[in-house]
């Protein structure tokens, strides 16, 4: 059972690198919006903003930063700001330019943690909608993920981002890499919540002291294909009765607890304002075990990723090597 850590903000790298432990998510944030739930989370408190290069609103995330660093709110070096390389941008060559476009659109010089968003490389220049001659299958993945990681070692060399990490990778996949790596992954950002922990991935994580940073820690309701809303599960509601919270931040307060960086993501001032607000209490151990009794399910199963033809993955299972679907 894990067990009740404190209530730090911080969480230390295996680089020596300082996270803040909750950052504001930024996928599926619109254009027009975004920006606003930046400077709102800024403005409250937050120190750590996730990005990615295909959610297609980081110009806007820049602009926000701009205006804060100009109002004088905080300075550059306040800030723990990640992005991801995406899918098209893999092997020895790319990286850099997918990373020099977030930094131009970012308005910033450097990163804080640059992540390879999924094991899935495409060719050049496709996002969405997912087709099969879209899918790059020219090498092996395990070839693929050693050029690219290769190209995100250079760039922590270079210091334009300063941890560099992955997201979406199973435990196969990280001792794959520990075959070749001369830096280990200070991150693994994958979904996790107290219905998806993670058992086998975060224990693989902890031995070779990799943060597990958690997306979607709230759950996935509303995305598609999710039909399970966590923040309605009775346990969490009962849990927040008894200590005057929501049932989001009982889920927040469980992620912090396991040890878990965590990425929650809104564009209401009031949510970004409440899902802050997780530092001045803890759950019992009684509570946590209750939690751990939760019915496991992975709400966001990589199915866009699926192909018959073109992929590498042909089913679920492929995608997480055999670690739960």
């Amino acid at each position: 059972m894990a067990s009740n850590r404190s209530a730090s903000s911080h969480f230390t790298l295996n680089n020596g690198h300082q996270m803040p432990v909750v950052g504001l998510g930024t996928w599926q944030a619109a254009p027009g919006v975004v920006g606003a739930a930046v400077e709102a989370a800024v403005r409250g408190g937050y120190r750590h903003i996730d990005c990615a290069y295909a959610y297609f609103n980081e110009k806007e995330i820049g602009d926000a930063l701009q205006k804060l660093f100009k109002d004088g709110v905080v300075k550059r070096e306040d800030l723990w700001i990640t992005s991801k390389l995406w899918n098209d941008h893999h092997g020895p060559e790319e990286p850099p330019k997918c990373l020099e476009t977030t930094l131009t659109n970012l308005q910033l010089e450097y990163l804080d943690l640059y992540l390879i968003h999924w094991p899935v490389p495409l060719n050049k220049g496709y996002t969405w909608p997912l087709q099969p001659h879209m899918f790059n299958t020219t090498k092996s993945i395990k070839e693929d993920i050693k050029e690219t990681w290769q190209a995100m070692e250079k760039i922590a060399e270079s210091g334009k981002a300063r941890s560099i990490g992955v997201s979406n990778f199973t435990a196969k996949k990280l001792e794959d890499m520990m075959e070749y790596a001369k830096v280990v992954p200070a991150v693994n950002q994958v979904e996790c919540h107290p219905m998806w922990r993670q058992d086998k991935l975060r224990a693989y994580m902890k031995a070779h002291n990799i943060n597990l940073s958690a997306y979607s820690p709230l759950g996935t309701w509303g995305s598609s294909g999710v039909k399970i809303n966590l923040l309605e599960h009775p346990l969490l509601t009962k849990i927040g009765k008894k200590y005057g919270r929501t049932p989001a931040q009982v889920s927040l307060r469980w992620g912090i607890q396991m040890g878990n960086s965590i990425l929650p993501k809104s564009t209401k001032a009031e949510r970004v304002k409440e899902n802050f607000q997780v530092f001045d209490f803890s759950l019992s151990a009684e509570d946590m075990s209750e939690l751990e009794k939760l019915e496991q399910t992975r709400f966001l199963q990589g199915i866009h990723w699926l192909n018959e033809s073109g992929s590498f993955y042909k089913k679920a299972e492929d995608i997480w090597d055999g670690e739960g679907v």
